[in-house]
This record gives structure tokens, sequence and C-alpha cells, in this order.
């Protein structure tokens, strides 16, 4: 937020914390916050597993390592309940995919205006928004990765001729003339997950954010009690969004996996 942030307008404030700092113009713009932010809860994620895995003991566990323990107990159940293939690829990879959601959802509970005032008097950047989740570029990035899987275990568990028959006679069998409705189904169905996906964690993460905003228009002395509880209120939403994106990932991946 700019030094004179208190003399702007409330359209004003708001339109300020919601610009990214970017590079490029048009279809070719970067947004250099969210790719940064990625890339720290990222290497957080690897930081606290790594750690995690070189203290790890046969004795009884440490607080940490037992946390650790529930967290991939818990991955691993929701994979065996949900994917009814081999689990070795998408087990680490909905473990990755709660993990990285869940960091970048935590990132919301910092108080809006200190990561600007931050980066506007220290680093002298006009603009920076931390929420990575709150960026429709970044949930499309990860929804289309989950995208690109179902196509390949699509591939992996049907053989490219079961793949092809599901595309001409799924869901209304095997008649010439239904055939290219068949088609237009499928291929609703194939965009709508990784839509789903995006779109979910965006619009949920991106309303957080706004409130986040607006209670901070309101004087310091007041904001604090709204402010408070949105963010209890809200840290019961960071997980359960994480969650969801997995549960629907390992879902979507076990529907392309099968053979119908």
């Amino acid at each position: 937020m700019a030094s004179g942030a208190d003399k702007q307008t409330p359209s004003e404030y708001v339109s300020h914390h919601l610009e990214h700092l970017s590079v490029g113009e048009g279809f070719y713009t970067v947004h250099v916050d969210t790719l940064f932010f990625t890339w720290l809860c990222g290497l957080l994620f690897l930081g606290v597993f790594w750690t995690a895995a070189r203290r790890a003991t046969a004795d009884v566990p440490g607080k940490f390592q037992a946390f650790i323990e529930l967290v991939v107990e818990f991955v691993d159940d929701s994979v065996k309940e949900g994917f009814h293939g081999p689990r070795g690829f998408i087990a680490p990879l909905a473990l990755t995919i709660f993990m990285l959601v869940l960091f970048w959802n935590l990132l919301d509970i910092i108080p809006v205006d200190l990561i600007p005032i931050f980066a506007h008097d220290v680093l002298h950047l006009e603009y920076m928004r931390i929420v990575p989740s709150a960026d429709v570029n970044a949930t499309f990035s990860l929804s289309l990765t989950v995208f690109v899987l179902i196509i390949i275990y699509s591939f992996k568990g049907k053989g490219a001729k079961g793949y092809l028959q599901e595309w001409l006679f799924h869901p209304f069998g095997k008649f010439p003339l239904l055939v290219p409705f068949n088609i237009l189904l499928n291929f609703v169905e194939l965009l709508a997950k990784p839509l789903s996906l995006a779109l979910r964690l965006f619009g949920n993460l991106y309303a957080a954010e706004l409130i986040f905003m607006l209670i901070a228009l309101l004087p310091f002395y007041l904001n604090w009690i709204p402010g408070s509880i949105w963010a209890v209120y809200h840290i019961l939403v960071i997980p359960l969004q994480a969650f969801i994106f997995m549960t629907l990932t390992v879902v979507y991946l076990n529907l392309a996996y099968e053979k119908h």
C-alpha cells in the first residue's frame, strides 16, 4: 500500500490491493508476486517434510513428527478410499497438492496491509499480492496439471482403444446417431473438471481476501473485532479448500483410470 493510502477512497484502496506485481502486457503478463509466493510455499513444504524425515525416529515420536505422520496418514487414507488403482504416484501427488494449497491459503491470514506496506516502503514496489490461490492464474495452472494427468490416466487405465470407445459410446451406448451427443457430453465433462477445480478455490479465497480488505477500511479501534471473527472462521475454510481440491483431484483421476 502506498504511503498516502490513508487518503485513498475505499474504491481506490481495494483496487490498489487487487493489483499484482507483474511484468509484460496482455496475454504475456506474468504475476511475479504469485510466482514468488508459490515458490516460497513450495520450498516451505519441502523444508518442513525434509526436516521431519531427518528427525524421524522409531521411538516415541515428538509432537512435530506425530503431526507430520498424521497428515501423511490422513492423505494416504483419502487416496485409498478415492483411487482404486496403483497409488505409487497418486499418494505423493495428493500430499503435494494438499500441502501446497494449504500453504497458499494460510498466507491469507497475514494482515492485509502488512506485506504491501513493506513492499512499498522497503522494496519500493507499488503493488504486492501474497495469496496465490486468490489469483485465478495460479489456480488454473494447478488445475491444468490435473487436467493433463486425467488424460494420461485415461489412456493408462483404459488404453487408447478403450478411451476412444468411451468418447464415442458413453453414456448413451453404441448407437451411431447418438455418437455426436456422446462426444459433446464427454467434452463438456472433461472441461468441467479443471474449471470446477480452479474456480472453486479461486472464488473462495478471492472472496475471503476481499472481505479482509473491506474490514481493513474500518477504523483501527473497530476493525480488529470483525477481523478476528472472520480470521477464526477463515482458519476453518483454509484446510477445507485444500482438502476439497485434493479429494476432487483423486476422484477425477480414479474416474479417468477406471473402465466404464
